[in-house]
């Protein structure tokens, strides 16, 4: 073990990136790091990381913001819960822990949106405690140098797993070696085909010896994927100075966000026989958009609609197209505004 632990951290020293997360020990820096890159690349992260410790460079000032506010600024990061939970943790450690970060384990985790692993991160990074991590990259790595075909999302998978990533931890320097052994999951033995040959590991890779590196680590299955199919309302008026919007309230996707009044269907073929049935009051239809989350994959039409079928309900709103940046909305929506501006251009 103590050979496998020499050679991550001396390979990490040598290849590390410069992230700026690794430059503090500010607790409140590493957490809001971590919650960054929950299902966030790094190159995406970085920036929403600086953007943040910009507008809040203290945990004060993201509890005293709206919560419109930070969803904004998380737009295009997408899993808008995370942002919603950053929001209510700053706002409880700022009134209920006088601003003081907690520093014991069982309290960060304790915290609303902190899992296992940043737990784990943030307890290591911050106050060098020794909790071992165990992120996607670290179950690759601990898989495949021991061999290990048992998969990682059942409960069994998961106790060994943590076992393994206890023993191999560096009790001395817990954060520095936490730091390399994902660092070498995201950059050397990546998925699929790493370059084993040139891999520091390799000699003790049980993986590698026994060619089994492309199918590790292993899971049990995949999540059942969920179709959903909408048509969103885009109401302007006249002269295209206002839209309506709509704040989502329901517990589902995007919620607290704005969109567009929209219907959902049971099937693409709902959908179109609808959008044939209205045609004498669509203005504009546009292209079918496909949007892929974790577990639903999402096709939406967007039509400029001349009848008022939403126009009277209590949740929709007009605002002046001029501000519809500065309400915090879906990446779908987004991307039917980037690729027609020219539907909202103001006509005098």
């Amino acid at each position: 073990m103590t050979e496998i632990q020499a050679l991550i951290k001396n390979w990490y020293l040598e290849n590390k990136r410069d992230l700026p997360w690794r430059r503090t020990k500010n607790p409140y820096y590493i957490w809001l790091s971590e919650v960054i890159l929950q299902q966030t690349r790094v190159a995406q992260g970085k920036s929403y990381f600086e953007r943040f410790v910009k507008k809040y460079p203290k945990i004060e000032g993201l509890a005293s913001a709206s919560e419109q506010e930070v969803l904004s600024m998380w737009q295009g990061l997408g899993y808008y819960s995370r942002a919603r939970n950053l929001h209510t943790t700053a706002k409880y450690i700022v009134k209920e822990l006088n601003s003081v970060f907690p520093s014991k384990h069982t309290e960060i985790l304790a915290l609303k949106g902190v899992g296992e692993y940043t737990a784990a991160a943030i307890a290591s990074f911050a106050f060098d405690q020794v909790y071992a991590v165990l992120d996607g990259n670290v179950y690759r790595v601990l898989s495949r140098i021991f061999n290990l075909a048992i998969p990682i999302d059942t409960s069994e998978g998961k106790k060994q797993f943590i076992f393994l990533a206890n023993e191999l931890l560096d009790k001395i320097q817990p954060a520095l070696f936490n730091q390399a052994i994902m660092e070498f999951g995201a950059l050397q033995c990546v998925p699929g085909k790493p370059n084993c040959e040139i891999c520091t590991l390799n000699i003790y890779c049980e993986a590698f010896k026994n060619n089994t590196i492309t199918s590790l680590p292993a899971k049990k299955g995949k999540p059942k994927i969920r179709n959903r199919y909408f048509v969103y309302f885009v109401y302007l008026d006249e002269n295209r100075e206002t839209v309506r919007l709509r704040k989502k309230t329901e517990n589902d996707i995007w919620k607290n966000m704005f969109e567009f009044p929209k219907i959902e269907f049971e099937s693409v073929e709902q959908m179109d026989e609808f959008l044939s049935d209205n045609k004498n009051k669509i203005r504009t239809i546009s292209t079918l958009y496909k949007h892929i989350l974790s577990h639903q994959h999402l096709y939406a039409k967007f039509i400029v609609f001349s009848d008022s079928l939403f126009l009277n309900s209590p949740d929709v709103i007009e605002i002046p197209v001029l501000i519809l940046n500065e309400y915090p909305l879906p990446r779908l929506m987004e991307r039917y505004l980037e690729q027609n501006r020219t539907i909202f251009s103001h006509q005098p």
